[in-house]
């Protein structure tokens, strides 16, 4: 019945050809009238300018344009006995329609043409579910560097613990990003597989409501960026800019006095244009952004890996530290990026455009660790790229009607090693997941492992050894996409949607064991022991989509529905208490979800929208696949389960948009998710010795909130704008543990949900923007965040008792960013300069706590016998650092004030 369903579908849409590129092109709308008898006029030209788009209004007066890109357009409507006119900088946005009316007069002689201002809308009627746009002025004039930053802006996402972005509550990996409308998600974990520089974005949208069944595989949004094009003439832009990390509190970040002002430099540029010889046809649009980052937390190279502790059997204050290290200072936590975009447009027939995109980044960083604090020649080093190559065929048929052919290619590697291997000559291997590891053998300066004999007593810091653990990761993902549009008349624009990805995923992880007993040279072992996993697996998703926005004056309708089919290609133990016994194929999984979305303007000023929508994703495939080769069960291991079912969401939301004046507006929203299948650990006891985990859809969890977002927006005779959004938000999950699990299984008994708090629920978050400046004169913006305490489990420390989990909050944090910039003009250049300064007030927010204390601050074991002992040993043992030194942990805290000045160049 799927294949009949199928196919029927592929025929309708090769058989029609109607049909957009979803998610990548807007539109502009309206009525054109006489300005002296309101009457609508026919055969108007409406035409966007530099552009080979345009269209003539009906019998009505109506026009529309579709298929336009993202950006500001002066737009021409010109009429035989009408006097000429043109409406610059209006704006478009990708999924939206821009309403635009106009007035023309009767022609007389000598009538200049008129050129007026647009006034973009601060409200929009079609928007029927959560969406906000981010264009590249707003990204310009913003103290902003990365992706990441510009999204931790907007209501209704918040940053958790380690960093990562929850959407509305959800999980950090439920959300798809995308790039031009291709998926960028790295199948082991959902995130991304490449970066990109903000230079090079023309808009960045989220979607974060319950989003149109064009999207797919996300459960709390999706984030689309969308790069530039060439431009018809010669453009560039090159940047550089540096700084360092200025901070009072030396007392917790180590090293933080020695200023040095190039630690963290930055250096960006674009360049595009038309392609020489083929001026008419192609343009093309380059950029390119290199970081060099030192970070602000920094150990001592007191000791080497090669150093160890040694102590007496006897006297219990007999003991040496091997202190052989140069005592440098040492960064901990830095890395280097370099990003890289290029984009090739060829647009050889009026109705035809072909996009070539290409996006490279490649960086290496250290994670801090602070027991290698004063040997940090141990910690390994994380090593990362990613390409994504894509080719868009956009054919338009008609005047309303076109389609978009995508292909694209995706490849990922990260790896995470200190040493790497080497071959038969010494030279250092690229090895990644398929090579055969016995090929290769291990650098000599692997040492002893750090767990043997190398701290002088509990609470303190290592004094030798290595991290001997090898990490490779691999993934090449195939997609094709066919998106179709059509405007079938002036209420209806219909979409259809074809999307097919194959993944190839090459992982391995091993341990490099060395004792002094059993493993006396480094070894590996085989892939089929609990220390060495390997694995390819190659999954399949298949997904198509249907969907009518209907556009009347009174209401705006979004009505879709989407099926989506994945294949893990892979087999599972059916049989609990076996699980490595009788496997057998993991089922195709076959999921439907309907969407709708509802707006209709209560007065002119004033919009309300509901929506409703049903969302599925596979849980990320690194779960599916962990422990492919099910080695047997001691010591409790995890396996995988390539038999998991997609995670679902059905999310429920209602919003009004208010404009209050021509400059003022404000929007606010309330949403509700009932979230299920939600990936979750269980453990099975075999019997009363053996035990081993797996992964299963039990988890639950519902989010309700409200967000609201204020916009002053600076007009171009305006020095002043400003915005405010606010979050309330309450994300709860159930509360059982993985133990629990199997004993509801066992005995046939429905499973409790115990509601808790989860560990990404900040109840309060307030983000504002103020901006005070000139167009293309001066500028300066003010970027505020304030956030409640995330939630962490308390712990009493006298009986070793775990209160209720996420019963607790830390402290709240605020952060103010700053960007003030000056522009001159300088020999026919555009010369800008600008100093950002990140956490302007240099506060001290905490981020990771103690859970006896609920504060980074302090711990209360600090006061037990074993920190003691440890405080006694250091007073007089050369070398041993004391407890009291080791609880003052700098990665427990968001980084101290950050200074940077720079300035760029446009020509």
């Amino acid at each position: 019945m799927i294949k009949k369903i199928l196919s029927l579908v592929l025929l309708i849409l090769f058989s029609s050809m109607i049909p957009v590129l979803a998610g990548n092109t807007g539109k502009i709308s309206g009525k054109v009238t006489d300005a002296t008898t309101s009457e609508a006029l026919i055969g108007i030209n409406v035409v966007l300018e530099g552009t080979k788009l345009g269209a003539a209004t009906d019998v009505n007066g109506n026009y529309i344009i579709s298929n336009v890109e993202p950006g500001s357009y002066n737009v021409i409507v010109s009429g035989i006995g009408y006097q000429k006119k043109i409406i610059q900088n209006v704006k478009v946005n990708s999924d939206f329609t821009t309403s635009l009316d106009i007035q023309l007069n009767t022609e007389t002689l000598n009538l200049e043409t008129v050129v007026i201002q647009a006034t973009n809308p601060l409200i929009r009627k079609d928007l029927t579910s959560s969406k906000t746009v981010v264009d590249v002025s707003t990204i310009e004039s913003l103290p902003v560097e990365s992706i990441d930053q510009i999204l931790s802006l907007q209501a209704g996402i918040i940053k958790g613990v380690g960093g990562e972005l929850h959407i509305r509550g959800g999980r950090s990996t439920e959300v798809d990003y995308t790039i031009n409308g291709v998926s960028v998600s790295n199948p082991f974990d959902n995130s991304r597989t490449v970066t990109i520089s903000t230079n090079a974005i023309q808009e960045l949208s989220v979607v974060s409501g319950t989003f149109n069944a064009e999207y797919g595989n996300a459960l709390s949004g999706v984030v689309n960026t969308i790069t530039k094009e060439g431009s018809q003439s010669y453009k560039g832009y090159l940047s550089f800019y540096t700084g360092d990390y200025l901070s009072a509190h030396e007392n917790i970040f180590f090293n933080i006095d020695d200023v040095n002002p190039i630690n963290n430099s930055v250096t960006e540029g674009t360049f595009s244009g038309p392609v020489p010889f083929l001026e008419e046809y192609s343009t093309f649009f380059l950029s390119a952004r290199y970081n060099k980052d030192n970070g602000y937390l920094y150990g001592k190279r007191q000791n080497t890996i090669y150093d160890s502790v040694w102590k007496s059997m006897t006297n219990p204050n007999d003991i040496r530290i091997s202190s052989t290290g140069d005592n440098k200072i040492v960064s901990m936590n830095g890395g280097e990026d370099l990003n890289a975009t290029g984009k090739l447009t060829f647009k050889p027939l009026q109705e035809l455009k072909i996009n070539y995109d290409v996006v490279y980044s490649k960086g290496q960083y250290k994670s801090y660790n602070h027991d290698f604090k004063y040997n940090p020649d141990g910690v390994p080093t994380s090593h990362e790229w990613g390409l994504l190559n894509s080719l868009e065929l956009r054919h338009t048929i008609g005047l309303n009607t076109f389609y978009s052919l995508k292909g694209s290619f995706n490849i990922y590697d990260y790896k995470r090693y200190l040493f790497p291997l080497m071959d038969a000559n010494g030279n250092p291997v690229d090895y990644h997941p398929g090579m055969n590891v016995n090929d290769y053998y291990i650098n000599s300066a692997y040492q002893p492992s750090h767990k043997i004999n190398t701290t002088v007593a509990n609470y303190t810091f290592l004094s030798g050894g290595t991290s001997n653990n090898q990490y490779y990761q691999r993934a090449y993902t195939s997609e094709v996409k066919l998106d179709l549009t059509s405007q079938l008349d002036n209420n209806h624009e219909l979409k259809f949607g074809l999307q097919g990805k194959v993944h190839e995923m090459n992982f391995e992880t091993f341990d490099i064991l060395r004792d002094t007993t059993l493993y006396l040279v480094p070894t590996i072992l085989d892939a089929n022991t609990s220390t060495h996993d390997l694995y390819t697996r190659r999954p399949l998703q298949l997904s198509g989509y249907i969907q009518d926005k209907m556009e009347f004056e009174s209401i705006v309708l979004n009505i879709g529905v989407r099926y989506d089919l994945f294949n893990s290609k892979s087999v599972y133990g059916p049989d609990i208490n076996n699980p490595s016994k009788n496997l057998v194929n993991a089922d195709i999984k076959h999921r439907v979800s309907p969407r709708i979305g509802i707006s209709f303007p209560i007065t002119d000023r004033g919009i309300i929208h509901f929506s409703y929508g049903h969302f599925y994703q596979v849980p990320p495939f690194s779960y599916l696949y962990a422990n492919p080769n099910f080695e047997a069960i001691s010591g409790s291991p995890t396996f995988g389960n390539a038999n998991l079912n997609p995670e679902k969401t059905v999310t429920y939301e209602m919003g009004l948009q208010q404009q209050l004046a021509e400059d003022l507006a404000f929007n606010v929203t309330g949403f509700y998710k009932d979230v299920r299948d939600l990936l979750a650990s269980q453990q099975i006891r075999i019997n009363t010795s053996t035990t081993y985990f797996t992964y299963v859809n039990k988890d639950y969890g519902n989010i309700k909130g409200i967000t609201f977002s204020l916009t002053k927006r600076r007009n171009p005779n305006d020095l002043f704008g400003a915005t405010l959004d606010y979050t309330y938000q309450v994300a709860e999950g159930n509360d059982l543990n993985s133990d629990a699990f199997f004993l509801d299984i066992s005995s046939g008994r429905q499973s409790e949900k115990i509601p808790v708090s989860l560990a990404w629920d900040q109840t309060h978050t307030l983000n504002g923007t103020v901006s005070v400046g000139s167009a293309r004169d001066w500028n300066v913006t003010v970027v505020g965040r304030l956030g409640t305490g995330l939630p962490y489990t308390p712990q009493i420390t006298t009986s070793q008792i775990f209160l209720k989990s996420n019963s607790s909050r830390r402290p709240s944090q605020t952060t103010i960013d700053l960007l003030a910039e000056k522009a001159f003009t300088f020999y026919g250049f555009d010369l800008t300069l600008f100093l950002k300064i990140f956490n302007l007030f240099d506060t001290l927010n905490e981020r990771i706590v103690y859970n006896d204390t609920g504060r980074s601050t302090y711990t209360l074991e600090e006061t037990k016998g074993n920190a003691q002992e440890t405080n006694r040993l250091a007073g007089i043992i050369p070398g041993a650092h004391s407890a009291t030194e080791y609880f003052v942990r700098p990665n427990y805290y968001l980084p101290p004030r950050e200074v940077r000045v720079g300035m760029s160049i446009d020509f």
